[in-house]
């Protein structure tokens, strides 16, 4: 309940260092401050997702996540389980993969919290104008969903560019 309203008040912040700016017109500026904040906060959001899948690839228990899935389309139905022959170890570690995986919601929701509240990053002023005229007028929404597209093939261009061609080979 304490991190509810915690958030609550966040958010409540955030409403009101809105109000208080003197400026409320979209900058192009405050377009590629809040795009670059979006690519870092997906970049740490496909960081996560890799990291859940090298930790079911890597655990010899889910035979590179072939046994997973199986347990997964039977996970809660005991006579499935029975069907699968799901053991206690098997269990366990697809328990621990499940408690990883809910754990992450509230690890992203933190992390986009610090990107949106640094100064450096974004700010809280800047969010929420631009959050607010993405809402009022279509236009901007598109030019920022065009920018942060723009900037996540620049990145994946780079990244091409820095891998060793013979790898496919």
């Amino acid at each position: 309940m304490k991190k509810v309203l915690l958030f609550g008040t966040l958010f409540a912040f955030l409403g009101l260092a809105a109000y208080a700016q003197d400026e409320n017109k979209v900058t192009d500026e405050d377009l590629v401050k809040y795009a670059s904040m979006e690519v870092q906060f997906y970049n740490f959001l496909n960081s996560r997702t890799e990291k859940m899948k090298s930790m079911i690839q890597e655990n010899e228990i889910f035979q590179g996540g072939a046994r997973y899935n199986e347990i997964k389309a039977a996970w809660g139905d005991e006579a499935k389980m029975t069907e699968a022959k799901v053991t206690e170890e098997e269990k366990a570690a697809f328990e621990e993969i499940q408690a990883f995986q809910n754990s992450q919601q509230e690890v992203l929701k933190e992390y986009k919290t610090e990107l949106i509240m640094d100064e450096e990053v974004l700010g809280a002023g800047t969010y929420n104008k631009v959050l607010a005229a993405t809402k009022e007028d279509p236009s901007i929404k598109e030019k920022l969903d065009s920018l942060i597209a723009e900037m996540k093939a620049k990145q994946e261009a780079e990244k091409g560019d820095t891998e060793d061609p013979t790898d496919g080979k």
